[in-house]
């Protein structure tokens, strides 16, 4: 069994953030879902109906089969618009319904058991503008009892950019080290 699943909030093939992801993930055994191959409906928040959630007609729970299994989670995102991408955010958001949902009636104790890392990419100093969005993932990942393992944040912003940026490199190369040994 995997113990790694990647999930690619990307929205082009070879951008950025997924060449930055790739040099962590090169060699090892992953499962990568690339949400922008999957339909995901923005939620409809029925929390406080009595009814509950209705079922959605769309490609969530398929993805939520596919990450449950894995033990490390990497949240792979451009930086858009200083947060993470709408595919990432929609996915996240449907959440709330897996937390309601009888198919899934022990989801947030299954997510508890996972470490989850975000690397993400972005064009207008990063380093600084993007720490939003990663206390967002931290408080996202606090709510679930998902351990944060951490996080890379790359500078790019025309295609290939990233591989310009020597310190963002060398953290892929840490993290690929540390996820090999963990």
């Amino acid at each position: 069994m995997k113990t790694i699943a990647v999930i690619d909030g990307g929205t082009r093939p070879n951008g950025n953030t997924a060449i930055l992801t790739d040099q962590v993930i090169e060699g090892l055994s992953v499962a990568k879902i690339l949400l922008r191959d999957y339909t995901v409906f923005p939620i409809i928040d029925m929390r406080h109906d009595s009814g509950g959630f209705k079922k959605r007609e769309d490609d969530y729970h398929t993805i939520i089969d596919q990450i449950l299994p894995h033990k490390i989670l990497i949240f792979s995102t451009p930086i858009y618009w200083y947060s993470m991408s709408g595919l990432m955010k929609n996915f996240v958001d449907r959440w709330s319904h897996s937390l309601r949902d009888s198919d899934y009636p022990d989801f947030k104790a299954q997510m508890a058991k996972k470490t989850a890392y975000v690397i993400a990419v972005g064009g207008d100093n990063p380093h600084v503008k993007g720490l939003p969005m990663i206390q967002q993932f931290q408080h996202i990942f606090d709510f679930m009892g998902i351990e944060f393992g951490g996080y890379i944040i790359g500078v790019g912003n025309k295609p290939k950019d990233i591989l310009e940026d020597k310190k963002a490199l060398f953290a892929a190369a840490q993290l690929k080290n540390k996820l090999i040994y963990s």
